[in-house]
């Protein structure tokens, strides 16, 4: 056995960010790693996420997550190789996913680590659309919106991880109309050709609920809402009775500075009785299985498409997360260390 790595680099925040964070609130530094202790193992790195919840992380506030420290390394979904191993739980060589990104090694229990084939599907994938993300989505649209075959469908930031397998989950099981959101032309273009949905706009073109509307000229029954704000103004006054909102994520106020008008139309809620209805996707692990086997499934039929935006090297780790929340990715961003 070759001899094991003594030190790694990892992303450390250095700063709490104030509004949209920049490269000084990062720094990369190289740190030993220690020896795996009993049942633990060494993982090197081969791809991490970079995923918008991380924002909320850099905050020092109460949340269903704890703060990044300061000066220390960040987490994030990464997977990897065991390169040593003091558990039974995994071999030197097994393939695993666990939460210690934002590093080039990480020492774990083997109890957090899931192993995963790359003979199945490509080891990015499972940081993307047979992981979190995708479990995101899955549980979001079927469990907290209770999606039924011929509701019509509006998704937010829809040409993102989560939202492009949304509208294609809910076309695969009968919407009526699944209509997306996106911020750039080319994206609208993707989201009607390559994955299927009926319609999309440009969020930037003109306003969110006149171009909503003109989309869903028979009213939406589902949104699921990846942006908040605009988005979710327009989608509560485009929902029909008795539908349903899973609020997944508000890009759209991770990084303003002053508090953000809650919708302007809240009292339709009551009339419409309209269910919203916030998610974690911690809260629907028991959905795995039946994830995993059903959309496996649908990627190796070609009827389920994903995108991955690629940048290689833990140096543009924290170039590939600004990028992210500037939706310059299309698809899952993942940051490639090299097989």
């Amino acid at each position: 056995m070759s001899e094991l790595p003594k030190t790694g680099r990892e992303w450390h925040l250095t700063a709490r960010p104030h509004g949209w964070p920049k490269p000084g609130d990062f720094a990369l530094r190289e740190a030993e790693i220690p020896a795996p202790g009993p049942g633990q193992i060494l993982v090197r790195n081969t791809h991490m996420s970079v995923d918008p919840y991380m924002r909320g992380r850099m905050n020092d506030v109460k949340s269903y997550v704890p703060p990044f420290q300061l000066d220390k390394p960040m987490e994030g979904g990464a997977v990897g190789e065991v390169l040593a191993s003091n558990s039974d739980e995994a071999a030197i060589g097994d393939h695993v996913l666990h939460g210690l990104g934002w590093r080039e090694y990480a020492v774990l229990d083997a109890r957090h680590a899931t192993k995963v084939d790359p003979g199945l599907a490509p080891l990015p994938a499972y940081l993307g659309v047979l992981g979190m993300t995708g479990l995101t989505a899955y549980a979001g649209l079927l469990e907290v919106a209770s999606f039924k075959e011929g509701d019509a469908v509006f998704v937010s930031g829809a040409a993102g991880a989560v939202g492009s397998q949304v509208g294609q989950i809910a076309r695969l099981k009968g919407a009526s109309r699944v209509i997306g959101s996106a911020g750039s032309d080319e994206k609208v273009k993707l989201l009607v050709e390559e994955y299927g949905f009926d319609a999309a706009f440009n969020y930037k073109n003109g306003p969110v609920e006149e171009q909503l509307k003109g989309a869903a000229a028979d009213g939406i029954d589902v949104y699921f809402d990846n942006v908040g704000g605009d988005h979710l103004e327009a989608a509560i006054a485009t929902l029909n009775v008795h539908g349903r909102a899973a609020i997944c994520g508000m890009i759209a106020q991770y990084n303003t500075t002053e508090p953000t008008p809650a919708p302007r139309n809240l009292a339709l809620v009551i009339g419409k009785r309209l269910r919203l209805q916030g998610m974690l996707v911690r809260d629907h692990a028991a959905l795995q299985p039946e994830f995993v086997r059903e959309v496996s499934g649908w990627i190796r039929s070609g009827e389920l498409k994903y995108r991955e935006t690629v940048v290689a090297g833990i140096d543009h780790a924290v170039d590939a997360f600004l990028g992210m929340l500037r939706g310059e990715n299309v698809g899952k961003m993942i940051v490639s260390f090299g097989d």
